[in-house]
């Protein structure tokens, strides 16, 4: 019997306060319609930007545990979506999982968390860069920042950029495996004030865009929303520019309704407060052709 509802396999760390990778992700796809089994990462007392001392469980070895598991019970998944993986073990983890639960129709996106800014995460070394490049051969979708597109492809990190650049870049990262790359928080120098979001479909040679305005604020897991609702999309069946325009409209409705509110950006955006909008009809698109 088909599952009436689409199964993904989350493979995230958690975080018992801020909101952040498996506490915005379940939430998100649960709304969008997804059942959400997670495999976590690692365990944490927070997330980590803004927080000190806070409490970090490896569970590298559970994780070998609960996949063993699933196996036995020869569990199916529509998708398979990873997010922040702290070493070269657990890198190696998922790239047998994706080869071990794969089916025909799987959807396998892989967010390669490793950095932002210029500069990459503090557990994330040369090696690991190296092996995140191997896994994301193994992916559909995988949705760097403009920061880890440059780690992937060994490129130096420059703030603004021009689209023919990107473009690129674009292709260079789809000949590594995935069929459907998508490149955020890419500036250029003639849209000062302007973040986008920068696709390209290999399958029909298309490239696409969405801008968003630059707010001057930062709040940690804004890409785990991103990669989230572009999984929920592409599960319920959207194009890939339906799936970026809807990603990029909630992240901005998210950071706008938390903007004026004097909490800690390290909480991360009011999720419940937006969570509704995933269910909006579309209406229309911001979303661009680049010719």
């Amino acid at each position: 019997m088909k599952n009436p509802v689409p199964r993904v396999a989350a493979i995230h760390d958690l975080s018992g306060f801020g909101r952040s990778s498996l506490t915005i992700v379940s939430p998100i796809l649960s709304t969008m319609g997804v059942q959400v089994c997670p495999l976590p990462t690692a365990l944490l007392s927070t997330q980590t930007g803004g927080f000190e001392n806070y409490a970090f469980f490896d569970l590298t070895h559970q994780m070998g545990e609960i996949i063993k598991h699933w196996k036995s019970l020869d569990i199916d998944f529509q998708a398979i979506y990873s997010g922040f993986l702290g070493s070269e073990k657990q890198v190696e983890i998922v790239s047998d999982f994706i080869v071990s639960f794969r089916g025909e129709d799987t959807i396998v996106l892989v967010d390669p968390v490793m950095g932002d800014d210029g500069a990459t995460y503090a557990p994330i070394g040369p090696f690991l860069v190296s092996q995140m490049r191997q896994l994301v051969g193994k992916a559909d979708i995988i949705t760097p920042n403009f920061t880890e597109a440059m780690l992937l492809l060994d490129e130096t990190y420059h703030e603004k950029t021009d689209l023919k650049a990107v473009k690129g870049y674009l292709r260079r990262l789809s000949e590594m495996g995935p069929r459907q790359v998508i490149i955020t928080s890419v500036r250029t120098d003639d849209t000062p004030h302007i973040s986008t979001v920068v696709a390209y479909d290999r399958d029909d040679g298309r490239f696409w865009k969405v801008d968003c305005s630059y707010i001057p604020a930062f709040y940690p897991g804004t890409g785990d929303i991103f990669a989230s609702v572009v999984v929920g999309s592409i599960l319920q069946g959207d194009s890939l520019p339906i799936a970026l325009d809807r990603a990029v409209q909630f992240i901005s409705v998210a950071i706008r309704a938390t903007f004026g509110y004097k909490i800690p950006n390290r909480e991360g955006v009011l999720l419940e407060r937006v969570l509704g909008n995933l269910n909006i009809p579309i209406v229309a698109g911001s979303y661009e052709l680049i010719e």
